[in-house]
C-alpha cells in the first residue's frame, strides 16, 4: 500500500496543499497584521483630529473650558479612549475618567497642543492614553489573524478532501493502462509472444504501450526467427549427414565400393558441413562483435578485377560473363581485402546461380567519403515479400531449398555483418523477372 502510486499520489497532493495552505497563511497573517496596524494608526489620527476640531470649536465659542467635562467623557467612551484635557498652566480641566480634574498633570508622554483658531498662542494640551488604543489594536489583529486562519484551514480541509478524490480518480486513468502493461509484460515474460496492448493516448504512456508493443513484435519476429533457424541448421545438417551415413552403410554392407567415385561423392558431403559450419562460426563472430579485421588502404579497383577473374570460370560454365565498367580512377579504400573479396564473392555467386542467361555487371563510384560497389544481373528477381527478409540467417527465396541453387542460405547475411563491420551498409534492389542489383559501401582511406 504505501509503495503504490496511488497512496503516493495522495501523499504528494496532500503536501502540496498543507505547503501551500501554510505559505498563505504565513503570508496572510503577516500581511493581514500590517495592514491592520495602519489601518489602525490612520484611524488614530483621523480620531484625534475629531477630537483637536471639537475641543477648539467648543472654546472658541466659550472663550473657556466651562462645562467640558461631559464632552470629554462622552468622546472617550464613544473612541474607547482615555483622553485628558489641560489647560495652558497644565492644570486638567477635563478628564474622560474623571479621576484629575483639578490636579496638575505630568505625564510621561508628550501631549497635543490645542491650538487658537485666531493663531495667537495655545488652548491647552491634549493627552489621548496610548495602552487602551494598543490593546484594542492587539486584539482586533489577533481576532482577524484567527478568522484568516480558520478559514484557511477549512479551505485546507476542503482542498484535502477534494484531493481525495483526484486521487481516485487520477490514480484510476494512470494505473489502467499500467496495470495493463503489467499484465501483459508478466505474460510476455511466460513466453506468450503474441500479447499487445490496446492504448490510444498521446502521452507518455501511450509512447509506453506502443514502446512495448513494438518489443513484442520485435521478440515475436525474433523468436520464429530462431525457430526457423533451428530447423534449417538441423535440415543443412540432416541431408550431408543421411548422404554421408548412407555411403557408409552401403560400403559396409558391400553393396557399393569404395572407389574414386564414392570417397568424391563422400568428400563433397564433408566440404559442405565443413563449410557450413565455418559459415555459421563466422556469423556468431560477426554478430559478437569479435570478427577481426586487418584494414589498411587497398586499391578497390584491382580487388574487384581479381574477385571477377577467379569467377568467370564458373560464370562461363553457364554461358554467362561478368563484365566490369569501373570509372578511370578510384580513391584507396579503407578495408580488409580479403573480408571486402568476400562480400564480392558471395554476390557474385549469386547473380551467377539465379542468372540463366545474360550479363552480370559489377560497377563502382565514388559517393563522398566512400565508395560503392553493386553487382547488378538480369535474372529472375526476388519477390517484394521476399526483398525484406534476405539478409536474414538460412532465409531462401527458393523455399524448395533447392541447394543447386539455395546455397546454405548464410552467405548473404555474413556478407551484411563484414560490410557493417567496416561501417558501410548493403542493399538490394530487385524486379521480379527483370534481375537484381546489390550495392555496398566502403570508406575511402583517409
Amino acid at each position: 500500500m504505501i509503495h503504490s502510486l496511488r497512496f503516493r499520489l495522495l501523499v504528494a497532493f496532500i503536501l502540496v496543499i498543507l505547503v501551500t495552505i501554510g505559505t498563505i497563511s504565513l503570508f496572510v497573517s503577516r500581511g493581514a497584521e500590517g495592514e491592520i496596524q495602519q489601518y489602525e494608526e490612520h484611524g488614530e489620527q483621523i480620531r484625534i483630529a475629531r477630537i483637536e476640531r471639537s475641543l477648539s470649536h467648543y472654546y472658541s465659542q466659550r472663550q473657556n473650558w466651562t462645562g467640558i467635562q461631559p464632552f470629554v467623557e462622552q468622546m472617550g467612551t464613544l473612541y474607547g479612549q482615555r483622553v485628558v484635557l489641560t489647560d495652558v498652566s497644565g492644570v486638567v480641566v477635563a478628564d474622560s475618567r474623571g479621576e484629575l480634574l483639578g490636579k496638575p498633570y505630568h505625564p510621561d508622554s508628550q501631549g497635543r497642543t490645542l491650538p487658537s483658531q485666531w493663531g495667537k498662542g495655545a488652548l491647552g494640551t491634549l493627552y489621548i492614553s496610548p495602552e487602551s488604543s494598543a490593546e484594542a489594536d492587539s486584539t482586533s489583529t489577533q481576532s482577524l489573524s484567527e478568522s484568516i486562519n480558520r478559514f484557511l484551514l477549512w479551505g485546507g480541509l476542503l482542498a484535502v478532501a477534494i484531493a481525495l478524490v483526484f486521487t481516485f480518480v487520477l490514480s484510476r486513468r494512470i494505473l489502467a493502462p499500467i496495470q495493463t502493461l503489467t499484465v501483459a509484460v508478466k505474460r510476455l515474460g511466460q513466453g506468450d509472444l503474441s500479447q499487445r496492448v490496446k492504448f490510444h493516448d498521446k502521452g507518455e504512456v501511450g509512447e509506453l504501450a506502443q514502446a512495448f508493443n513494438s518489443m513484442a513484435g520485435d521478440l515475436e519476429r525474433a523468436e520464429q526467427l530462431r525457430r526457423n533457424l533451428m530447423a534449417d541448421v538441423a535440415h543443412e545438417l540432416r541431408t550431408p549427414l543421411s548422404n554421408i551415413q548412407g555411403y557408409l552403410e552401403a560400403i559396409q554392407d558391400g553393396v557399393i565400393k569404395p572407389d574414386a567415385a564414392t570417397i568424391h561423392s563422400l568428400h563433397e558431403e564433408a566440404t559442405l558441413l565443413s563449410r557450413l559450419v565455418d559459415d555459421l562460426q563466422e556469423l556468431s563472430l560477426a554478430e559478437a562483435g569479435e570478427l577481426k579485421l586487418v584494414r589498411q588502404a587497398e586499391d578497390i579497383a584491382e580487388l574487384i578485377n581479381r574477385t571477377v577473374a577467379a569467377m568467370q570460370p564458373q560464370a562461363a560454365t553457364k554461358g554467362l560473363s561478368v563484365c566490369i565498367n569501373l570509372p578511370d580512377k578510384l580513391p584507396p579504400v579503407n578495408i580488409d581485402s580479403h573480408r571486402i573479396s568476400q562480400v564480392l564473392r558471395n554476390l557474385l555467386e549469386n547473380a551467377v546461380a539465379h542468372t540463366a542467361e545474360g550479363d552480370i555487371n559489377v560497377t563502382a563510384r565514388q559517393q563522398g567519403s566512400w565508395v560503392e560497389i553493386s553487382v547488378a544481373d538480369t535474372g529472375e528477381g526476388i519477390p517484394a515479400e521476399d526483398l525484406a527478409n534476405i539478409f536474414e540467417r538460412l532465409y531462401r527465396v527458393d523455399k524448395s531449398r533447392a541447394r543447386a541453387t539455395g546455397g546454405s542460405g548464410l552467405g548473404l547475411t555474413i556478407a551484411k555483418r563484414l560490410v557493417e563491420a567496416h561501417g558501410g551498409k548493403i542493399e538490394a534492389q530487385s524486379e521480379l523477372g527483370k534481375g537484381s542489383r546489390f550495392s555496398f559501401t566502403v570508406p575511402i582511406f583517409e
